[in-house]
């Protein structure tokens, strides 16, 4: 499990959770799951799920806001945040992992919104063939995050796109280098690779906190499944309403990756391109996809009267 280090005052700072639950994946690994909001059954429902090298407290912003009206699932990616790691990396165990959260939060039939970021994202594109997935998915929002290619089209070192680019950004983001203490240089870098060049210093920290929480071991593992990805067929899969959200200095999945989803994509309700973001979209605008996971549940995961 990761060090749980996070800023602990102000918007990014994770708020305690009503309710905390362990979920067993299929392969008997075992999730941290926080649940957060009323406990009435009678309001709507999303399920958050994180990228790499990130965890729970990623969503604080998120969860927030919508904890106010809306019951509000997080979980911890294996290897992750308060999940240990596991030998088993790869799509099918995101998917796995995804389907015993969903089982262990939500009671038959019910729906919930979907929110996927980065690997959160690439998890909602692995499961979506998944009976579990289509009988509680009411629609999906996708922040940040691409099908495959991750390491061909990503920018993250100024070089021409080719096999250079490629076989050294795979190395980068592969390297077992510990990333050690949150150091303003250490900010500096991660600022460059994951946000746009507006973030303000609040939200760098946040992030550098989260992502150098993260055990070398895990971003390692993680990195090899993100470098050989393939998820095209998950989203030609991927039939509930669906929209995109993308920052368009994002260097780790450009602005290609979001188009290419809205082309594929069965049920696309649009794209939002946020402007001279980077790759941590629910951190560096919070108030946008707050806003976007208010709109899918209103259109699509509204409580019937009398629930």
């Amino acid at each position: 499990m990761s060090r749980l280090t996070h800023v602990t005052s102000g918007p990014y700072a994770p708020p305690a959770p009503a309710r905390e639950l362990t979920a067993v994946s299929a392969d008997g690994a075992r999730l941290h799951v926080e649940v957060h909001g009323p406990v009435d059954a009678a309001v709507p429902t999303v399920v958050l799920a994180h990228g790499w090298t990130c965890s729970t407290a990623f969503w604080a912003a998120q969860i927030r806001d919508l904890a106010a009206d809306h019951r509000v699932i997080a979980y911890d990616q294996r290897g992750h945040g308060r999940s240990p790691a596991s030998d088993a990396c790869g799509t099918d165990a995101l998917a796995d992992d995804l389907e015993a959260v969903l089982a262990a939060t939500l009671g038959p039939g019910e729906k919930a919104v979907l929110v996927g970021h980065s690997m959160g994202g690439m998890t909602l594109m692995a499961a979506s063939a998944r009976p579990r997935f289509r009988e509680h998915a009411a629609a999906v929002l996708l922040c940040s995050t691409g099908s495959s290619r991750l390491v061909a089209e990503a920018r993250v070192l100024p070089l021409p796109a080719g096999r250079l680019r490629t076989g050294v950004t795979k190395r980068v983001l592969g390297s077992r280098a510990p990333l050690g203490p949150v150091t303003p240089a250490a900010r500096r870098i991660l600022k460059y690779a994951t946000m746009g060049p507006g973030s303000s210093p609040g939200m760098v920290e946040a992030c550098a906190r989260i992502v150098h929480a993260c055990p070398r071991a895990v971003r390692h593992a993680w990195s090899r499944v993100l470098d050989l990805l393939d998820l095209d067929h998950g989203v030609r899969e991927l039939a509930v309403p669906t929209a995109v959200v993308a920052g368009t200095a994002d260097r780790l999945t450009p602005l290609v990756h979001a188009r290419a989803l809205v082309a594929a994509l069965p049920n696309c309700v649009g794209l939002t391109e946020l402007t001279g973001l980077g790759h941590m979209t629910p951190v560096e605008a919070p108030d946008v996809v707050t806003a976007r996971i208010r709109e899918l549940v209103a259109d699509y995961a509204q409580i019937k009267e009398g629930a």
